[in-house]
């Protein structure tokens, strides 16, 4: 009898298993069921801002898995979520009522949208940004919205504030951490973003954190009212719109309902081999608590996880050691990118800073008392970003210095040097420089969708994408050279 594998979740990490499992040539005499909670098969939720901008969510389908089909030994059931694990019986129960037997049981469950507990938070015009349906509930109200206030400061909050700004023009973003993107960036850097973001219009509220959403005499929503962290109050913003992207929680609920360790704060606890407290079921993605005691809620790690399952289900084993983090972007127009030990915590590390205040252009790297670069922060101008994030643990190239290599346009990027083809482009995907560039070659005329489809690059987490692009346009330029 083949070896039963349900996979419980049917987001980017859980369709990274089935990829990783197809690339081995097929599901090797397994029959693997995947049981999805949302109606659409797997998208590319990195991207969902795009659908707030007007694209149809079937372009951000990801592709290999068809729904209900049995491609690779791979069975779809889409809009049926589980609500038990019977892990004694190894049976799954979906909300139809269906009954699912397992020998492998993979939790790919993600996250939902952090929404404070305040009053009003669920009043009619509050959203939580996670999925397509999200995205289209928010796009439909912003047609009748006059200001739009979007509670987050992060990655994801920055996104839906670039796309609504410009369906709604009096846009806030209100944020709790003292700056923007505290994760990702230093105090400057954040201030340096922040600036350019206020310059485009958008006010920004940091240092701030809501304690009601106000409502009208038909219960909608009407603004908020606003605090510093230590409660003291602030002048309030008024807006008939809500969005809620502060961060994400762990969907951790079936694991703890079926006994499975849960972390204190949540996220269902896992080993090196992402497998939970029981041997026979494994946790992979945003749901998982990762034995470094993280809760990841970056794509990247996700495919990792998935990786390791995949390999360990192969009978290789592997082990979840952490994931890169870097992330090059542009939000709201504004350059940002930022690697390695982007914020200085490696001991011994020393800054090399270059700040044009009229330019609105901030970039610090980051140096160990060996010489090696550890990381950086890149706003307003993230030239060189990929040769750079190639450098990171590395010496500095050469007789150069990080004071050259801090500095902008192509002086800086001389200094890191082409991309060499063995250096990662991709590292969501693996995918080397030189194979963007022949996939590039192959195209003629390469276009980034082109090179999407032929290497998968671009696919994950989209930190990639502008070191696609600019190997994209050296392609170009030889082509027209040539």
């Amino acid at each position: 009898m083949n070896e039963r594998l349900v996979l419980v979740g049917y987001g980017m990490t859980g369709h990274r298993l089935l990829t990783a499992l197809r690339a081995a040539s097929g599901p090797h005499g397994r029959q693997v069921t995947v049981l999805a909670e949302e109606t659409r098969p797997a998208y590319d939720r990195i991207r969902l801002s795009e659908c707030l901008r007007g694209t149809r969510p079937e372009r951000l389908l990801l592709d290999d898995v068809t729904p209900g089909g049995d491609g690779a030994g791979v069975r779809v059931h889409l809009g049926d979520p589980v609500v038990a694990v019977d892990r004694a019986g190894r049976m799954v129960t979906t909300a139809s009522g269906r009954t699912f037997g397992y020998d492998v049981l993979v939790l790919a469950t993600g996250s939902r949208p952090f929404v404070p507990e305040v009053p009003g938070a669920d009043a009619e015009g509050c959203f939580g940004y996670r999925t397509v349906d999200d995205a289209a509930a928010i796009r439909d109200r912003a047609s009748r919205a006059g200001t739009a206030a979007v509670v987050g400061g992060g990655l994801l909050g920055l996104e839906a504030a670039g796309a609504l700004r410009a369906l709604v023009p009096d846009t806030h973003i209100v944020e709790f951490a003292p700056w923007l993107m505290h994760r990702q960036l230093d105090e400057q850097g954040g201030r340096t973003l922040r600036r350019h973001i206020e310059d485009l219009g958008v006010t920004v509220h940091t240092g701030t954190r809501v304690t009601h959403v106000t409502t009208d005499e038909h219960g909608r929503a009407s603004g908020l009212r606003l605090a510093t962290p230590d409660g003291d109050p602030l002048p309030g913003v008024d807006a008939d719109l809500v969005v809620f992207a502060a961060g994400v929680r762990p969907r951790d609920e079936l694991a703890s309902a079926c006994g499975l360790l849960v972390g204190p704060g949540g996220g269902i606890v896992v080993d090196e081999s992402c497998r939970t407290s029981d041997p026979r079921v494994h946790a992979i993605g945003e749901c998982a608590l990762t034995p470094d005691g993280r809760v990841h809620a970056l794509a990247a790690p996700g495919f990792a996880m998935a990786d390791v399952v995949a390999d360990g289900l192969l009978g290789t084993a592997a082990a979840f050691t952490g994931a890169d983090t870097s992330t090059s972007l542009k939000l709201l127009d504004v350059a940002v990118a930022s690697f390695g030990d982007a914020l200085g915590e490696t001991p011994g590390a020393h800054e090399v800073r270059y700040l044009d205040t009229a330019a609105g252009v901030y970039r610090n790297l980051r140096v160990g008392d060996d010489g090696r670069l550890l990381g950086g922060v890149l706003v307003g101008d993230s030239s060189g970003y990929a040769a750079l994030r190639s450098l990171t643990d590395a010496a500095v190239p050469g007789a150069s210095s990080a004071r050259d290599l801090v500095v902008p346009g192509p002086a800086g990027a001389a200094v890191a040097g082409r991309m060499p083809d063995d250096a990662t482009a991709c590292f969501c995907h693996h995918v080397s420089a030189g194979t963007v560039r022949r996939a590039a070659a192959a195209d003629g005329r390469p276009d980034l969708d082109g090179v999407r489809r032929r290497t998968r690059a671009g696919t994950g987490c989209g930190s990639c994408v502008p070191a696609l692009a600019s190997l994209i346009d050296e392609q170009l330029t030889a082509h027209d050279h040539g």
